[in-house]
């Protein structure tokens, strides 16, 4: 009896997804790109949606200024606070060597 399922040969190919996941997404004028990242190392990093520690092993997304080409400007966020960053974004900007109270 032969299978009901749809062989992938006879399917309509789908698009190729980018090999990092990376897109363009826009805020506050400026173009950003931003990736998604597994977190299978390094860190800590700082959210700067809510200005907490992101633990090694983390999965969250990376995001920079498009026009920084080689995204020396990148910034590592929560995956939720950058889908709500217009809400999330602190009042004060830090550098990344400032202290955290002070």
């Amino acid at each position: 009896m032969p299978s009901r399922r749809q062989s992938k040969w006879n399917r309509p190919a789908r698009p190729l997804a980018t090999e990092t996941g990376e897109r363009a997404e826009s805020w506050r004028g400026t173009a950003y790109r931003v990736r998604p990242v597994a977190g299978t190392g390094g860190g800590p990093y700082r959210c700067p949606g809510c200005d907490q520690l992101l633990p090694a092993g983390v999965g969250h997304v990376v995001a920079w200024p498009a026009d920084d080409l080689d995204a020396t400007d990148r910034r590592h966020w929560h995956t939720a606070c950058w889908q709500a960053r217009d809400r999330r974004a602190p009042g004060i900007e830090r550098s990344r060597n400032a202290p955290r109270y002070g």
